[in-house]
């Protein structure tokens, strides 16, 4: 099966939580890697989403310069994106970092 890779670029303006990882990510750029696998039929090309990734890159610490590919939900980014949105505009500067309810234990 053939797959294509799409990359594109998010900015967050405040610090956030993402997903299933505890950690909490600065603000700033960051590259989303969609993965896809093209579906033929007999009269017709499409693709399906297969996984969506965050690049992570330390830049701190004994493990700066890593990067990681971390696995994520679309679902997940949608809510994280909303969410520092909602600090910009509502002028939060200097609050916590966002995190969804739906992401606490």
């Amino acid at each position: 099966m053939t797959t294509r890779i799409t990359k594109s670029i998010v900015t967050f303006d405040h610090a956030f939580a993402l997903g299933q990882y505890s950690d909490i990510l600065p603000a700033g750029d960051y590259e989303v890697v969609l993965e896809e696998e093209r579906l033929q039929g007999p009269s017709f090309e499409a693709y399906r989403r297969s996984a969506t990734y965050l690049t992570v890159t330390d830049k701190i610490g004994r493990n700066a310069g890593r990067t990681e590919l971390r696995p994520i939900t679309e679902r997940d980014l949608e809510i994280a994106l909303s969410g520092d949105r909602a600090l910009t505009l509502g002028g939060q500067e200097g609050k916590e970092p966002f995190q969804s309810q739906e992401d606490l234990p």
